[in-house]
């Protein structure tokens, strides 16, 4: 059997999206494409929707079809070259699931992620050592060769957050539930740790961080994590992942989406601390774990 095919980048994303506006552009089907060029209809149909690579010698004749410009033309063909580039995680394929394959494409591409967590510290905020405790209460169970893949993806993936190339760090907001705090996860000196952490990544001027105190009550998010994935080009909406023991579910659906940044908005303006008084609370908590 074949090993399944790694999740797509967003570049692969971009442009099959682009693909599929210049064949409607042009009055055309995606069959009537695919006979034109010589090649199956599952051919266009599967790089329109990125579930296959983007063929390049497949891409000049759809985009000779479509009659695009000279220039445009070749700028695109220099870009398919560019999104079928395996990304950084795909080194990670013998531990990543397609699945979180996916949310790490997305989460590397975005210019701005939106993050609710009711029972953990945030991965792309997690210490080594708690991120370890984390991943060794999940299932399904790992041996520690597997476990230590685990831990060294997750630190890699924070990397995004002080990065300056090939893009600018994203905009990271996070709002935590207090029980991430309170949560025992590993012994009092891993708690210890993740909350100087959290004090430390507190300070990065492109990153957001707010508690939501048990005593503000029942919020709107309190039901589940979720991220909001959020990029700078305009074929890609935002994109909502919500998380589940078995995997995650992603949705480009605007009512959807909005209800998920409606729920944060809400819980950000009135039940979470703001920034300043988040690292107080922070601070405080850090009190109790000498």
């Amino acid at each position: 059997m074949s090993a399944p095919r790694p999740a797509p980048t967003v570049g692969q994303m971009v442009l099959g999206r682009r693909l599929l506006g210049y064949h409607e552009t042009a009055g055309l089907t995606a069959l009537q494409a695919s006979k034109a060029v010589h090649v199956s209809l599952t051919t266009v149909t599967r790089m329109e929707k990125a579930e296959t690579p983007l063929k390049w010698a497949t891409v000049k004749a759809l985009l000779e079809l479509y009659d695009v410009e000279a220039q445009e033309t070749e700028e695109f063909l220099q870009l398919t070259v560019k999104a079928n580039e395996p990304g950084w995680w795909q080194s990670f394929s013998d531990v990543l699931p397609n699945w979180f394959s996916i949310h790490v494409s997305l989460e590397t591409a975005a210019t701005q992620l939106r993050i609710y967590e009711p029972h953990v510290v945030p991965g792309l905020l997690q210490t080594r050592q708690y991120a370890e405790a984390v991943l060794r209460a999940g299932l399904p169970r790992m041996t520690p060769d597997v476990l230590d893949r685990h831990v060294t993806l997750r630190m890699k993936r924070q990397e995004i957050l002080t990065r300056t190339r090939p893009a600018r760090p994203p905009k990271v907001w996070v709002v935590m539930d207090e029980t991430c705090l309170r949560r025992p996860v590993g012994d009092r000196s891993v708690m210890a740790g993740q909350i100087d952490r959290l004090l430390e990544v507190a300070d990065l001027p492109n990153l957001t961080l707010q508690v939501c105190p048990l005593e503000a009550g029942l919020h709107p998010g309190a039901f589940g994590p979720f991220h909001i994935f959020r990029f700078a080009v305009p074929e890609l909406p935002d994109v909502v992942s919500t998380d589940m023991l078995s995997g995650a579910k992603y949705t480009e659906d605007e009512d959807a989406a909005g209800l998920f940044r409606e729920a944060l908005d809400h819980m950000s303006s009135v039940h979470a601390l703001d920034r300043e008084s988040t690292k107080d609370f922070l601070a405080d908590a850090r009190k109790e774990l000498p």
